[in-house]
């Protein structure tokens, strides 16, 4: 076969698997064209034989070494150490601010191809999920391989249901709280404070290998599936000024998050099930997303071994930041700011001249469509045909439709993420804006859960250490106090701003 015909072999069998991707769960399989379907197009290898090794040459001193490149495509860090100059030199660092190109683990339980759009759970597509499954399919789905069958999904929702009431002790911690505590601030802190009422649970009370009973593990997956929406439940009441709300056992996931929120303690109450769907869907979407910042914060902390409500505790906590987490709620302040269709041109204007921000636009991973964005847009129209139109959407659409024609954006591989509709969709469901991350954490749980039982799995975990490149003075030695010159140089602590109520304090007497 030519090179040619090689080529256009793997164009169609590339197209092909695209098709599937995207055709509806309804199609026929008659409709698609398996038969030209190549085993490199349809696994998440890359294409061809990726495996042997790098011969690298030292031009600082004329020596060769071998590098073991894995099937995977991969190379260990620390064969570069052998890389060396001399007895000062330890050898070559890799230098990766950010990881851009770091895989500190493999896990066979998200897939992206930011490139062409594509997100996959456990080699489903995201879209197939979305349209066909539910919130706890899917982290079943997640957290164990496969999706149940209709026995274990019935004790997997009877499990998750048992686990959902939180104890007194964490409804009086968040009830403690300030009144207008930032409720991520809130479900860090109760997620923290589970570690403490749950001791069973602490290998640092009940020792290391704790974890590998499959029993124990999966008590703490229930417990934390359950409890995530009760919490961020009393954590919205709070703002509210309303006491906590016990949940149901005999509604679904999201219908039983929208009763907490909306019943007043009436037990008859049931939310609208159009809406409670909608926010299944959403959960699922946000269920999981490879290795980003948070769930690598969740790694991180499992890896040295505390326990995993801990661990959860600062996922949360790195989901907190507005790069991870908050950028819906900069996507609804932007549209705010643009205001009118009629101000979008002169806003992308803006952007190009970089006095501007878009927001909403571009990820780190995607380079394509963010295939959970288109998803979310058609979920818009359900919610506003349900709880009324809000005017931002013309906006936000006029927007797209504008950026995805522009050269500027498109040259720049600038497409619509997750972010740019879901703020849309949580204000007219009449959530504020600052509850935005939390309907953002409440499914992650699935996530980092998985990434947690991975890890404990894995047989290549270590305790995370990462190296560092030393940019600091040599050598110094110390100088008593009395010998020592301020240094106009040095870096010092700025003048500490004190409150009204200290400097009347400090005016009185006998202070």
């Amino acid at each position: 076969m030519s090179s040619n015909e090689e080529l256009s072999s793997k164009v169609k069998a590339r197209l092909a698997v695209l098709s599937a991707h995207l055709a509806s769960p309804g199609s026929s399989s008659n409709d698609l064209t398996f038969t030209i379907l190549e085993p490199w197009c349809v696994s998440a290898q890359t294409v061809g034989s990726v495996g042997g090794s790098l011969t690298i040459l030292d031009e600082r001193t004329g020596k060769k070494y071998q590098v073991p490149v894995s099937k995977d495509g991969t190379v260990k860090a620390t064969d570069f150490k052998k890389i060396t100059t001399g007895n000062n030199d330890k050898g070559l660092k890799i230098y990766d601010p950010g990881y851009l190109n770091t895989a500190p683990v493999r896990s066979s339980i998200s897939y992206i191809d930011g490139d062409e759009g594509i997100l996959r759970y456990r080699g489903y597509a995201i879209e197939e999920l979305a349209e066909s499954s539910t919130f706890l399919e899917v982290a079943y789905l997640l957290v164990y391989g496969n999706l149940p069958s209709e026995g274990q999904l019935a004790d997997w929702e009877f499990a998750v249901t048992q686990h959902s009431a939180v104890p007194q002790g964490i409804l009086d911690i968040i009830q403690s709280m300030p009144h207008d505590a930032h409720p991520m601030g809130v479900l860090v802190s109760a997620m923290s404070a589970l570690s403490v009422f749950h001791p069973d649970a602490n290998p640092a009370l009940r020792g290391q290998d704790l974890y590998r009973s499959k029993q124990v593990r999966d008590k703490q997956i229930a417990r934390i599936l359950g409890k995530a929406p009760t919490i961020a439940a009393a954590a919205y009441l709070r703002m509210a000024g309303r006491p906590p709300v016990l949940p149901s056992s005999n509604l679904s996931y999201a219908e039983n998050f929208l009763y907490m929120l909306d019943s007043m303690g009436n037990r008859s109450y049931k939310p609208n099930p159009r809406l409670a769907r909608v926010l299944d869907i959403l959960f699922i979407l946000h269920a999981e997303h490879e290795m980003n910042c948070s769930t690598a914060a969740a790694r991180h902390l499992a890896s040295g071994g505390v326990d995993v409500y801990t661990a959860l505790a600062g996922a949360v906590g790195a989901l907190y930041g507005p790069l991870h987490g908050g950028a819906n709620e900069a996507v609804l302040k932007m549209l705010s700011e643009i205001g009118t269709v009629e101000n979008i041109p002169d806003f992308i204007e803006g952007v190009k001249n970089r006095k501007r921000k878009m927001s909403g636009f571009g990820h780190r991973v995607y380079k394509n469509y963010d295939p959970r964005a288109k998803v979310i847009r058609k979920l818009a129209e359900e919610v506003f045909s349900i709880v009324g139109r809000d005017p931002l959407i013309e906006v936000a659409i006029a927007l797209e439709k504008a950026a995805l024609s522009d050269e500027y954006f498109i040259k720049r591989k600038l497409y619509p993420n997750v972010d740019f509709y879901s703020g849309l969709i949580y204000r007219a469901m009449g959530f504020p804006p600052e509850f935005f991350t939390v309907l953002f954490a409440i499914p992650r749980m699935a996530g980092y859960l998985s990434h947690w039982c991975e890890s404990l799995d894995d047989p290549d975990t270590k305790i995370i250490r990462p190296q560092q490149v030393y940019t600091g003075v040599w050598l110094r030695h110390y100088m008593p106090l009395k010998e020592r010159m301020a240094s106009t140089e040095a870096d010092k602590l700025t003048q500490v701003s004190i409150s009204n109520a200290s400097r009347r304090r400090l005016a009185g007497s006998g202070v």
